[in-house]
């Protein structure tokens, strides 16, 4: 009786890990496919020296999002003088008649979503590295059950 649940605890914890790492994998595919779509390029040249490696290629993969998302966030910081969407805005707000911080409230607003766009790629990323975690470690589990089930 004992060896028997202990069977099917183990085979139930192999089959969740099956879907679990297969659901893993299609997630990555699903992100990759996402971001393929979007045709995004890091530029050949001009990089930070923490992102030359990517330099020419297409952002593919969780980390290649959030890589090109902190050189969008460098860029926006740059073009704001370091100041967030949120003060430019209020700057905006106390000058209406600006035309130059009205633009530049656009640039950060652009920027910092796109910024947020590729970092819930790369979130999207490291979940799915989750899930095929959890599936492995379900498999190492339903095989222990199992061991002890032959014993």
């Amino acid at each position: 009786m004992v060896q028997t649940l202990l069977s099917l605890v183990g085979l139930t914890l192999i089959g969740a890990a099956v879907i679990l790492v297969l659901q893993g994998f299609a997630g990555r595919r699903q992100v990759t496919r996402e971001l393929e779509d979007q045709r995004i390029r890091f530029p050949s040249d001009g990089l930070p020296a923490a992102l030359v490696g990517y330099a020419g290629r297409p952002v593919r993969t969780g980390t290649e999002a959030r890589a090109y998302s902190e050189m969008i966030g460098e860029h926006v910081r740059s073009a704001t003088g370091g100041r967030t969407y949120a003060e430019v805005t209020a700057e905006a707000q106390r000058n209406a008649g600006d035309e130059k911080l009205g633009r530049l409230r656009q640039t950060a607003f652009m920027g910092e979503t796109l910024r947020g766009a590729l970092l819930g790629a790369y979130q999207a990323w490291q979940v799915t590295l989750l899930v095929i975690g959890l599936g492995v470690l379900c498999a190492a589990i339903g095989a222990g059950f199992l061991v002890m089930a032959l014993r």
